[in-house]
């Protein structure tokens, strides 16, 4: 049993810690500087989102008028230009001549871009635009055109996994001229879509073809110059062989030298080969 001055002791002590409130040492320093930190992190998010540009900006935007030229290659054979009418001079890309298609349809063979306000500008502004336009669907396996753009009774879908060029198999490939007048090309095996048109003059050459097959520049490239679009380089009529390959390719355009720069992207490698 506790003794009567040992719960007097207790009970003294219990008492002195009535009323008594928790008070930190440091002030409403530490508390203050953690706001103004929370504050500022906030403003610099809030300036970041204002003045980084969307994808929105940038070429081309609708005082733009880019001609860029396409093709559509099956192992040797160039298929007809997609056939475009005057209902889509309303939309970001057009397949014929702007002042020709008014009168009718019109297959040149030339993407002729004029994007509208409000549609596909800027980084916006890609090759899947187009192809959607005109019903053309593309995978890394898979081509397929709309009825609409082939005859009666005719193929309009590829699939790589059974279809073959003189028995070989074959992939799906995009190359791509940023200039049409420089010989250096980028072949895409993937993603393809969402290449981007990023300058007047640019090149497309959609093709089905074995793996390591020379694909020419379409034949609607030599459209351009009357287009008015000026490349980089200097119009020469000049041939020319990718390493590797004993068939030499004409070309009508203008290249700048006779060396093949080319480099296949897929989505994990690149990989650059040069021939002279």
């Amino acid at each position: 049993m506790a003794t009567s001055s040992s719960a007097n002791k207790v009970a003294k002590l219990a008492s002195r810690g009535k009323g008594k409130k928790v008070r930190f040492q440091s002030g409403t320093t530490f508390p203050l500087i953690v706001a103004i930190a929370l504050i500022s992190m906030i403003a610099l998010i809030a300036y970041s989102k204002a003045t980084v540009p969307g994808i929105e900006t940038g070429a081309p935007q609708p005082s733009d008028a880019w001609s860029m030229a396409y093709g559509i290659r099956i192992c040797d054979e160039q298929l007809p230009p997609l056939t475009g009418t005057a209902a889509e001079l309303k939309k970001d890309a057009s397949t014929g001549d702007l002042g020709r298609v008014t009168t009718g349809s019109d297959a040149d063979g030339i993407i002729h871009y004029h994007a509208q306000t409000g549609g596909a500008t800027g980084k916006k502004a890609k090759l899947g635009v187009f192809l959607d336009i005109y019903g053309v669907k593309i995978s890394q396996t898979v081509l397929e055109l709309p009825e609409s753009q082939v005859g009666k009774g005719e193929t309009r879908k590829w699939d790589t996994k059974d279809f073959k060029c003189d028995g070989k198999e074959t992939q799906i490939r995009v190359r791509v001229w940023d200039d049409y007048t420089s010989s250096e090309f980028v072949d895409n095996v993937t993603n393809f879509k969402n290449l981007r048109f990023k300058n007047n003059g640019m090149v497309f050459a959609i093709a089905i073809e074995p793996k390591g097959t020379e694909i020419p520049l379409p034949e609607s490239v030599s459209k351009l110059a009357d287009l008015g679009v000026i490349g980089q380089g200097t119009a020469t009529t000049t041939t020319v062989a990718a390493t590797g390959d004993s068939t030499a390719v004409t070309s009508t355009t203008a290249v700048t030298s006779t060396t093949v720069t080319s480099t296949t992207v897929t989505s994990s490698t690149v990989t650059s080969t040069t021939g002279g």
